[in-house]
């Protein structure tokens, strides 16, 4: 197990090695925020200005200052089921995730970490369509496998954490079945907060009602950690919608925006973070916790 963790961090380090937009030195007048905005169908919105948002960091407006096309290239590692469950899905992953990575030429770097079993390293961060392909093509379900998910969350962000990635995003693709990992929701969070990636979680199928610890905490894991950093959740009652919904995703992360605004100096941090839009029928994702209780 040792080897594979090690393998997940060395495929994770391989992210570009430029500080996260969003860390400013402590004391600074000034925050950024990377910021989704999709319309009412999921669809990325774009041509919004700094008049377009508003900022509040624990209930208290901010200015905004400034909110420009991100640019700095993606980060993005994949977390795909290929436990037993996942059997009738495999081809609709296939698809696609050649897709997503097609959508995102150019734009950045796609590691591949698989989850049946164990987390396994399958695709170390790169942006090489040869070695893309063939990664996708080594996708197949594991016989009598269960699924690991909180552990392939905490192994990617350890691994994002010694690299300071630009803009990084772990989308899970994940069945709805059983999850085998035996991690609490908290120790989960804190690496993933800790690690300054989005979580995105594409669960395929109709939502799980087996009532277990392993199963709870999977669900608090989901739940929070996209609200808490801004991701995108969608349940997927059939595999097929899997290459309409990355899609979807692959705009949403090729059209963000880099939100400045003003904070005045304090001795207390703030915990909270709340991004909106004010145009209508729109609705912004951004990171919502700032700190550590």
């Amino acid at each position: 197990m040792k080897s594979t963790v090690f393998s997940l961090v060395f495929a994770c380090i391989a992210f570009a090695a430029v500080p996260r937009a969003q860390q400013q030195p402590a004391g600074s007048r000034s925050r950024d925020v990377y910021v989704s905005v999709v319309d009412s169908k999921g669809v990325a919105a774009p041509d919004l200005t700094a008049a377009d948002f508003s900022v509040r960091e624990d209930g208290v407006a901010r200015e905004v200052t400034r909110a420009v096309p991100a640019t700095e290239p993606l980060s993005v590692m994949l977390l795909v089921d290929d436990s037993q469950a996942s059997t009738a899905s495999i081809p609709y992953l296939r698809d696609g995730i050649t897709h997503f990575m097609t959508l995102l030429q150019g734009k950045g770097k796609v590691g591949i970490v698989t989850i049946g079993e164990r987390p396994t390293s399958l695709l170390e961060s790169t942006a090489d369509p040869a070695a893309q392909k063939k990664a996708v093509g080594r996708i197949f379900a594991r016989p009598g496998s269960g699924a690991y998910l909180l552990e392939a969350i905490v192994d990617v962000s350890k691994g994002i954490r010694i690299r300071n990635a630009t803009r990084p995003h772990i989308v899970a693709l994940s069945v709805e079945a059983v999850e085998f990992s035996n991690m609490q929701k908290e120790a989960v969070l804190k690496e993933l907060l800790a690690s300054g990636a989005t979580l995105h979680v594409l669960a395929i199928g109709s939502p799980a009602s087996v009532e277990s610890d392993e199963m709870r905490n999977r669900g608090m894991v989901i739940a929070d950690g996209t609200e808490q950093t801004g991701g995108r959740r969608e349940q997927l009652l059939t595999p097929m919608a899997i290459d309409d919904h990355l899609s979807r995703l692959a705009g949403e992360l090729l059209n963000q925006y880099l939100v400045t605004y003003g904070r005045p100096e304090s001795l207390i941090q703030p915990e909270k973070l709340q991004v909106s839009v004010k145009k209508p029928g729109l609705t912004a994702r951004a990171r919502t916790r700032l700190a550590e209780k």
